[in-house]
C-alpha cells in the first residue's frame, strides 16, 4: 500500500490580502480563530476586524494568538466611534473632541494587545451650519491632536473618504481632500485608507489617484462594484490595480472589506478563486 501523499497548501499571495470574520464560517465555523486559521491554510497572510475595539478583552488575546499562530498581520480596526447619524469632529465642538480623543486612547491599548498598526478613522458628517472651511480646520487641528497621542506608539490613523451614495452627508467623501487633510496635520501617524470600493462611486480615476496620493497612502481596502462584493464580480479591473499597487512596492495590507457573491462554501471557494486569479500578475 502506497503511504498517503499529503495535500500542499496553497502558495501564499503575493499582497497582503485581509479577510474579515464571516467570510469563511461556512467552511471553518463561527469561531473567529478557526476563520483565521482557514485563512491562512488558504494562503491569506493577514487578517482586519472592524469591530475589534467592541470585543472582550479575552477574544481580542485569543486573536491576537492565533495570528502570531498563523503568522498573519493583523490589519485595521475602527479606532473611534462614528457618529453616522450627526456631526462631530467637524464642529470644533470641545466635547465631541474630547470623545474622539478619549477612544483613540483606548484604541491605543487595544492595539497594543492585537499587534496592530493601523486604526481607522471617519470624521462624521458634515455640519451644514458651519462653512467648509472651518470644519476643514476643525478636523485638521483634532487630528493634530490625536496625532501627538498615537505618535509615540507606532499607531497610524487612516482616514477613510466614504462615497455619497452609501453614505450620505458625509464630511471626508474624496482622495485629494484625504491628502490635503494629512499634508495639513503633517505626521507620520495621519495617513489615507484608499478603499477603492467608495472611491469608484466617488470619483473613479484610481491608478491616478493612487499615484497622486501615493505618499500619503498606508491602507487599501477593497470591494468591486456594484454590489461590493469580491474582485471580478463589478466593473473594477482589480488584477491590473493590484499589480500596479505591487509594482510600486507596496507591502502593507488591503483589507477585504466586502461580501461574497455566492453562497455557503462554494461561494467562499469562489471568492478565493477570484484572489487567485486578481493576484496572477
Amino acid at each position: 500500500m502506497l503511504p498517503a501523499v499529503a495535500t500542499p497548501k496553497p502558495a501564499k499571495f503575493k499582497l497582503n490580502y485581509a479577510p474579515h470574520a464571516g467570510l469563511f464560517e461556512n467552511s471553518a465555523g463561527r469561531s473567529v480563530v478557526e476563520q483565521i486559521a482557514f485563512a491562512a491554510d488558504a494562503g491569506f497572510t493577514a487578517w482586519e476586524d472592524n469591530d475589534m475595539r467592541g470585543r472582550e478583552v479575552s477574544e481580542q488575546q485569543r486573536i491576537a494568538a492565533a495570528l502570531q499562530r498563523h503568522r498573519m498581520q493583523m490589519g485595521v480596526f475602527v479606532g473611534a466611534d462614528i457618529s453616522w447619524d450627526k456631526a462631530g469632529i467637524t464642529t470644533g465642538n470641545q466635547a465631541s473632541r474630547s470623545k474622539f480623543l478619549s477612544d483613540v486612547r483606548y484604541s491605543i491599548e487595544v492595539a497594543k494587545r492585537v499587534n496592530a498598526t493601523w486604526i481607522t478613522i471617519v470624521p462624521d458628517h458634515v455640519d451644514p451650519r458651519i462653512r467648509p472651511h472651518f470644519q476643514m480646520a476643525n478636523v485638521v487641528e483634532t487630528l493634530k491632536q490625536a496625532s501627538d497621542i498615537v505618535e509615540p506608539h507606532g499607531l497610524i490613523m487612516v482616514l477613510e473618504p466614504l462615497n455619497f451614495h452609501d453614505h450620505p452627508g458625509m464630511f471626508l467623501t474624496e482622495i485629494p481632500q484625504a491628502y490635503m487633510i494629512c499634508k495639513a496635520v503633517d505626521s507620520p501617524s495621519c495617513k489615507i485608507l484608499f478603499d477603492i470600493y467608495h472611491q469608484q462611486i466617488t470619483e473613479g480615476n484610481i491608478m491616478p489617484n493612487i499615484d497622486a496620493a501615493w505618499d500619503e497612502v498606508a491602507y487599501f481596502q477593497v470591494g468591486d462594484v456594484p454590489g461590493r462584493n469580491e474582485p471580478t464580480t463589478g466593473e473594477i479591473n482589480y488584477r491590473r490595480i493590484f499589480e500596479h499597487i505591487h509594482r510600486k512596492g507596496f507591502m502593507g495590507v488591503i483589507g477585504m472589506e466586502h461580501g461574497k457573491s455566492g453562497e455557503g462554501v462554494e461561494g467562499e471557494q469562489a471568492l478565493i478563486e477570484a484572489y487567485r486569479r486578481s493576484d496572477d500578475f
